[in-house]
C-alpha cells in the first residue's frame, strides 16, 4: 500500500456517516482519488471494512511495503458491496443519526420549525465539521462551486437539488437563524462551503443533550446580575424616564423591531446599565459573545449570525438581547466594508423585524453608517458621569479604602471610568491586610491605570500656605469679595481671568465654587482637544452640558486655545472652534469662568461676551512680605529678618504659585530658615521668561 495518508481513525463510526462516506466514494466518484495509487488513507479503509484480517494487520502496523495490498479492482468491488449493503440498511430504516444529535436536532426543529430537509442539512454539516474521516472523504471530491456542491449534497443526502437550493438559500431558515450559511464565492472544499455557526455549536449538538439555548454556549450566554443601581445613573434620569417604560411596553405587547443604541467612552457603565434594565424589567438578558471559549475574538459576521440565531430561539420568550462592541459589526475601516454593510439588506430587515428587544453598545459612533443609526428607536449617549455622580460611585466602590482627600481626587478624575475604579478597588481590597497604607496603594493602582490611557489623577489642591485661602493675596483691580457677593446672589455670569501663571486664577475659581456651594468642573485645554475634526467641538458642548445638568461652576483653563482671534485663522476648523465656544458661552445659564495667560490673542467678539475681565497680577511687595511671614510661621521657621523681607519685596515677578512650589520642594528638601525660603523663591523667579512686571489688559 503506497502513498498512504494516516488520518485520525474514529473508533466507532456512525452508520449514517458510513453511508455518507460510501455515497461520496462510489456514486459520486471519490473512489478515484481514494484508490489512485493504492489506498490513500488506511483509516478510511479500516473504518469501512475494506481490509481483511492480514491486510488490517499490515495497515495497523503502517507497513510501507506492498505485500498484502489488495489490487485496485478488488478494493473497488469491496467498496461497491459495502455501499450496496449500506443503502439496503438505509432502505430498511436501520441507518439513523447518533442519538444525542437526533435529540438536539428534534429540539431545534420544534423551536425553529425546521423541516426534514433543514434537519438533514444541519445534521450533515455538524458531522462534516466534527468527523475527520467524513471530511477526508469529502476532500477527494475536489474543489466545488455552488452548483457542484448542490449536486454532491443531493447525492449524499438523497434530496433533490431544487429543494436543497431553497434550504440553503438566503431566505431559508438555516441561513436566517444563522445556523448554516453557504459560501457562494469561488471554489472550495465541501466543509468550507458549508459554514456552521461555530465549532462550539457543533460540539454541543453532537455530544451534549441540551435545551436549544444551551447549544449556543460560546456565542450567546446569559448575562450576570448588575453590580450598579439606578442611583448610579442619576445623570441619565431624563433618558431613563423614557427608556425604562418603553422597554416595559415592548415586552408587554410583543413589539417588533425594538433596538436601542447606547454609546459612550469605555467604562461609563453601558454594560452594567443594560443588565440593570433587564433586572428592573424582570426579563433574562442574553449577551452575544465577543470571544469564544478559548478567548479568541469572534468576527463580526459570526457575531451577527449568533445574534440572528438568538433572535429566533428567543422569539417566544420574554427576554432582552445585548450586543456589545458594536464597532466590530457596524464601523467601517478604510476601504474595508463592515459586516453590517456587507449584508445591508439583511441587517435592515433584522433591525426592523427582530422579535427580541435588543440593546446595542458602542464606545463611539465614529464609522457607523448613519443609515443604520436611523433605524434605532433610541440613540442614547452615556458620558463620563458628572463629578457629583463620580463621587457617589467612588464612595460606593472604595469608601472603605480611601480617605476624604483621596475620594475627592478620584471624583475629580474625569478619565477614570467606574469600571476601572471598581477593578482597582477589588485588587487593593484583596490584599489590604498586607498593605501598610491601602489608601496610598489604591491611588497608585488607579494612577497606573490612568497612565495607560494617557491620563492622570488630579493633584490634591495645592495650598498657597498651610491655612485657609485668602483673597488678600490676589493682586487685582477689583474688590474680589464684593464680586463674590454679587455672584452669590445671581449664581450666573461669565468671567475672564487673565494674567501670568501662578497668580491665583484657578485657586480663585475653586474658592468661589466653595463659597457659593457649587460643584466645580475644571476643564483644561488638553482635556477638550480631540485628534479628529469635530471631536473638540463635541467635547466643549459636553463640558457645558454636564455643568448645566449638575448646576456646577464651569472653569475652562487655557481658554486661549479655543477663543483665538478668528482674524488670524488659517483653517476653517479654527473658526468653527471659536464659533462653538461662543455659542455655548451665550447659551450657558450658569457661572462660567475662563482663564488664560495670553489674553492679547483672544477673539474680540469673545472678549465682549464676558461680564467682567479680571487681571491677576504679580504680588505687590507688601503682599509678598505678608505671605513670607505666614509661611515661616506655618513651617515653624524663625521670623524673616528685615533683609529677607527686603529681598523678597524686590522680586517683581513673584506669585502665590511660586510659594506653593517652594512648599512642595520643602516636603522632600526641608527649608533651613527664611533666607533659604527667599533663596528658593529667587531661583524660581530667575527661571521665568518674565523678569519684570507686565502691563495687563485695560478694561
Amino acid at each position: 500500500m503506497r502513498h498512504r495518508h494516516r488520518s485520525t481513525l474514529t473508533t466507532r463510526l456512525s452508520p449514517l456517516v458510513r453511508l455518507w462516506m460510501l455515497r461520496m466514494l462510489v456514486p459520486l466518484g471519490a473512489h478515484r482519488a481514494f484508490l489512485r495509487d493504492g489506498i490513500e488513507d488506511e483509516a478510511v479503509a479500516l473504518s469501512l471494512g475494506l481490509l481483511e484480517a492480514g491486510e488490517r494487520e499490515i495497515a495497523a502496523g503502517y507497513d510501507d511495503e506492498d505485500a498484502g495490498s489488495p489490487p485496485k479492482h478488488v478494493l473497488l468491488a469491496r467498496l461497491r458491496r459495502a455501499h450496496a449493503a449500506a443503502e439496503d440498511a438505509a432502505a430498511r430504516g436501520k441507518v439513523q443519526p447518533p442519538a444525542t444529535l437526533a435529540k438536539n436536532l428534534a429540539r431545534l426543529a420544534g423551536l425553529l420549525e425546521l423541516d426534514d430537509d433543514d434537519r438533514a442539512v444541519l445534521g450533515f454539516t455538524v458531522m462534516l465539521h466534527e468527523e475527520p474521516l467524513l471530511e477526508t472523504v469529502s476532500e477527494w471530491l475536489a474543489l466545488l462551486n455552488t452548483t457542484q456542491l448542490l449536486r454532491v449534497l443531493s447525492g449524499v443526502l438523497d434530496i433533490p437539488q431544487r429543494r436543497l437550493a431553497a434550504t440553503l438559500g438566503r431566505k431559508g431558515l438555516l441561513a436566517r437563524a444563522g445556523l448554516v450559511t453557504l459560501d457562494r464565492g469561488g471554489y472550495s472544499t465541501l466543509r468550507h462551503k458549508l459554514d456552521l455557526l461555530s465549532p462550539a455549536f457543533a460540539d454541543h449538538v453532537l455530544r451534549t443533550p441540551a435545551e436549544p439555548l444551551d447549544l449556543l454556549r460560546g456565542t450567546v450566554g446569559s448575562a450576570p446580575a448588575p453590580e450598579l443601581g439606578f442611583a448610579d445613573y442619576e445623570h441619565l434620569q431624563d433618558d431613563l424616564a423614557v427608556l425604562r417604560p418603553y422597554l416595559r411596553h415592548a415586552l408587554a405587547t410583543g413589539r417588533t423591531g425594538v433596538n436601542v443604541f447606547l454609546h459612550g467612552p469605555p467604562g461609563t457603565g453601558k454594560t452594567q446599565l443594560a443588565r440593570l434594565l433587564a433586572h428592573d424589567l424582570g426579563a433574562p438578558l442574553f449577551e452575544v459573545s465577543t470571544e469564544d471559549d478559548d478567548g479568541d475574538p469572534i468576527g463580526g459576521d459570526k457575531r451577527l449570525r449568533a445574534f440572528s440565531c438568538a433572535q429566533t430561539l428567543l422569539s417566544k420568550r420574554r427576554a432582552l438581547l445585548l450586543f456589545d462592541e458594536v464597532e466590530d459589526v457596524f464601523a467601517e475601516s478604510g476601504e474595508r466594508r463592515s459586516a453590517a454593510q456587507a449584508r445591508k439588506g439583511w441587517m435592515n430587515r433584522t433591525l426592523e423585524g427582530g422579535t427580541v428587544p435588543t440593546l446595542w453598545l458602542a464606545n463611539t459612533l465614529a464609522g457607523v453608517d448613519r443609515a443604520f443609526l436611523r433605524r434605532f428607536d433610541l440613540v442614547l449617549e452615556l458620558p463620563i458621569p458628572p463629578q457629583r455622580q463620580r463621587r457617589r460611585i467612588a464612595e460606593h466602590a472604595c469608601g472603605d479604602l480611601a480617605g476624604e482627600t483621596s475620594l475627592a481626587r478620584l471624583a475629580a478624575a474625569e478619565a477614570l471610568s467606574p469600571a476601572t475604579l471598581v477593578r482597582a478597588a477589588s485588587v487593593v481590597r484583596a490584599v489590604a491586610g498586607e498593605l501598610p497604607d491601602p489608601d496610598a496603594a489604591l491611588q497608585r493602582v488607579v494612577g497606573r491605570a490612568l497612565e495607560a490611557i494617557d491620563a492622570q489623577l488630579p493633584d490634591a489642591d495645592p495650598l498657597l500656605a498651610p491655612g485657609a485661602y485668602d483673597l488678600a493675596f490676589l493682586n487685582t483691580e477689583v474688590d474680589m469679595a464684593a464680586l463674590a457677593q454679587g455672584l452669590e446672589r445671581r449664581r450666573a455670569g461669565r468671567l475672564c481671568l487673565y494674567g501670568p501663571p501662578g497668580t491665583g486664577k484657578t485657586a480663585f475659581a475653586r474658592w468661589l465654587a466653595d463659597r457659593l456651594g457649587m460643584p466645580l468642573h475644571v476643564k483644561r485645554g488638553s482635556d477638550l482637544l480631540g485628534c479628529f475634526v469635530g471631536e473638540t467641538e463635541k467635547a466643549i458642548a459636553a463640558a457645558f452640558r454636564e455643568a448645566e445638568a449638575e448646576g456646577a461652576l464651569l472653569l475652562i483653563d487655557e481658554v486661549d486655545g479655543f477663543l483665538r482671534d478668528r482674524r488670524g485663522a488659517h483653517r476653517s476648523w479654527e473658526v468653527t472652534l471659536v464659533n462653538e465656544m461662543l455659542t455655548r458661552m451665550e447659551r450657558f445659564p450658569g457661572l462660567f469662568i475662563a482663564s488664560t495667560n495670553l489674553v492679547d490673542g483672544l477673539d474680540q467678539a469673545a472678549l465682549r461676551r464676558f461680564d467682567a475681565k479680571l487681571h491677576f497680577d504679580f504680588l505687590r511687595p507688601d503682599q509678598t512680605v505678608v505671605m513670607l511671614r505666614r509661611h515661616c510661621a506655618a513651617l515653624e521657621l524663625a521670623p524673616p529678618r528685615p533683609a529677607d523681607e527686603a529681598a523678597a519685596a524686590r522680586m517683581d515677578a513673584l506669585t502665590p504659585g511660586d510659594f506653593a512650589a517652594v512648599l512642595r520642594h520643602h516636603r522632600i528638601a526641608p527649608l533651613a530658615d527664611a533666607a533659604d525660603l527667599v533663596a528658593r523663591l529667587q531661583a524660581d523667579c530667575g527661571l521665568k521668561e518674565q523678569g519684570k512686571r507686565r502691563i495687563g489688559f485695560v478694561h
